[in-house]
């Protein structure tokens, strides 16, 4: 059978060739003659399958350890307590997963060469099955405040702060580098961009991670982001359709309801994602939301037929690979349990099951699903061959191996980190400058007091916003001091950074989702009522500033990365010219029906 199965991958492989040259450009599919010729050797290749290793197909596991065949002791006992196996290269053996998504928890991403050998050991153990396919790795590498993988990579601001750039041209390429870099350490699928448009500010989950409130300017970008990836020859994923903008739950911990009616629907929620079908968009990820109008029996939208199979597949004319959201999170095991999870997901259309909480419960439902007659075969199949299809495009079947000596000439370059750097300073919102205060000038305003939140560091952050900042201005030339006072300062705290203002020029505040009772309000305000100067920096939402009284100027950088807050230190020091726009209105605190910075907004100097 193996002898069967190597002959039958080189006839595919020269197949697949006359689709290479698509692949390469970015084009959104081969022609159909190829396509045709294409998908007779991709079902040759699924008929020498069993049913196990079809179903296999289908699943995108996690794994810990930062090797697919000796991990540490640590990752051994993980994966043996939550999957049953001992590292990466057992997990594809007996469960013939289609797919490995990489997370830092689970010690897969420690730097760019150790994550290179991880890929190539993963793919070694595919081709080694009896039918060798190689994987498709995935990970969640958004920028700004989701990204999996940190320094020495580049990290670029996320959606909300390209949404600030306004242009197109600045989302693209800065999906081309990160997928650049992706690519060239074998990670060929990431869970982004994000096409859920944000109109709701007390929205926990999405936030900062939308380009923002706007549906056709939010699909623009997500339309170039889908164009910058596949250029980089990366998969690209839009999230979450049906679109997650307008929720209050948290889809890891509940399951949210969006009551918008069918037509709020299609003006609001649906631009993006036809925009990201039009621009070729590789893959689509489910929320685990709830929208009576879409689909009455409200389901979460991972296991309506209705949404995917009616809407996604039957009104948008999407035939690429759905891929579930986590099936961990609370939102999709709130009404059905974990066996019957996977099954209702491929039965309302979805093709990439993600990271089951128990993959042994999940694949053994799904072939006794099949074997009892409710799932067909066919149905398996119909997904087996559009993942395969993805494969294909993205030229694993030819050759699914990167180079590790390549990988240090391939991600964070010097070409790179100018590239972000500059990215940065295009978004960069100046909401605030009463008697142009900003910039401060090192001869003028040269003792500075930093302090502020400081929230767990996302990847690509060397330390606490507040001593990020104060590092950045030190080397702008100001003689500064870093006072971390938290998201929730205490009284004491408060004291102490009033008494530390003392005989400052200016003070400089990182404030982090303000909340009508935050004690950050009350920072601020004591340190503007000693008449100094008071600067803020809203480190994540820009919606800080509605609930904020005594600043002097305001600054949002929509993430506390060290690109983004570095580029808010030369904003400050007057080195760069803030340039980003609001991409959502910022509504007044007292009376939200008022809207206190409207779409667009931004000052410059």
């Amino acid at each position: 059978m193996h002898h069967r199965a190597i002959t039958s991958r080189r006839t595919l492989l020269a197949a697949s060739a006359a689709t290479a040259a698509a692949a390469a450009t970015g084009a959104v599919g081969p022609a159909p003659a190829h396509a045709a010729v294409l998908d007779r050797h991709l079902k040759g290749l699924i008929s020498r399958m069993s049913l196990e290793e079809k179903v296999g197909q289908l699943f995108v596991m996690r794994v810990y350890g930062h090797s697919a065949t000796a991990p540490d002791q640590a990752d051994i006992d993980a994966n043996l307590k939550e999957i049953g196996v001992r590292t990466a290269a057992e997990l594809i053996a007996r469960y013939h997963v289609g797919g490995i998504i990489y997370f830092s928890w689970a010690h897969n991403t420690r730097d760019p060469r150790q994550i290179a050998e991880l890929s190539n050991g993963i793919q070694r153990a595919a081709l080694g099955r009896p039918v060798p396919v190689p994987l498709l790795i995935s990970i969640d590498q958004e920028h700004g405040i989701v990204a999996r993988i940190g320094r020495p990579a580049t990290l670029l601001p996320g959606a909300m702060a390209l949404g600030a750039s306004g242009s197109r041209s600045t989302a693209r390429r800065a999906a081309h580098i990160a997928g650049g870099e992706l690519a060239a350490m074998g990670i060929r699928q990431n869970y982004a961009p994000v096409a859920d448009v944000n109109v709701n500010p007390a929205n926990p989950v999405i936030g900062v991670r939308s380009f923002g409130a706007d549906p056709g300017a939010v699909a623009d970008l997500v339309a170039a982001q889908v164009r910058g990836y596949r250029r980089a020859g990366v998969a690209a994923t839009s999230k979450h359709f049906p679109g997650h903008g307008d929720t209050a739950v948290d889809s890891h911990y509940g399951l949210p309801t969006i009551s918008h009616t069918r037509e709020q629907w299609q003006a609001l929620d649906a631009p993006p994602f036809r925009a990201a079908i039009a621009a070729g968009v590789d893959s689509i990820m489910t929320a685990h939301i709830v929208v009576p109008a879409l689909d009455p029996a409200e389901d979460p939208a991972t296991l309506s037929r209705p949404i995917l199979t009616g809407i996604l597949r039957g009104q948008l004319g999407y035939d690429g690979v759905v891929v579930t959201d986590s099936l961990g999170m609370e939102g999709v095991r709130t009404k059905y349990g974990d066996d019957r999870v996977p099954v209702l997901a491929l039965k309302a259309g979805c093709d990439q099951l993600l990271n089951p909480p128990d993959l042994a419960v999940a694949w053994n439902a799904v072939l006794r699903a099949v074997r009892g007659g409710e799932l067909g075969e066919a149905r398996i199949e119909e997904s087996v061959l559009r993942v395969l299809r993805l494969k294909n495009r993205l030229g694993l079947l030819r050759d699914p191996y990167v180079s590790v000596p390549e990988v240090d000439r391939a991600v964070g370059t010097r070409a790179h980190l100018a590239a972000a750097d500059r990215i940065a300073e295009e978004t960069t919102t100046l909401l605030q400058n009463s008697g142009n205060l900003l910039p401060l000038s090192g001869h003028r305003q040269s003792d500075l007091l930093v302090v502020g939140a400081d929230p767990a560091s996302p990847s690509g952050t060397t330390g606490p916003p507040t001593a990020t900042l104060a590092t950045a201005l030190t080397e702008l030339g100001f003689a500064v001091r870093a006072l971390p006072t938290g998201t929730a300062p205490t009284a004491a705290r408060i004291e102490e950074a009033v008494a530390a203002a003392a005989g400052k020029d200016a003070v400089i505040v990182a404030t982090y989702n303000v909340t009508a009772t935050s004690p950050q309000r009350t920072l601020v305000s004591r340190l503007a009522a000693t008449g100094i100067p008071v600067v803020t920096v809203a480190i994540r939402n820009p919606y800080d500033i509605a609930r904020l009284t005594g600043q002097r100027a305001a600054l949002a950088t929509y993430s506390w990365t060290d690109v983004e807050l570095r580029a808010a230190a030369r904003v400050i020091a007057g080195r760069a010219r803030p340039e980003g726009r609001l991409p959502v209105p910022v509504q007044r605190a007292d009376d939200p029906a008022r809207v206190l910075y409207p779409l667009g907004h931004g000052l410059s100097y």
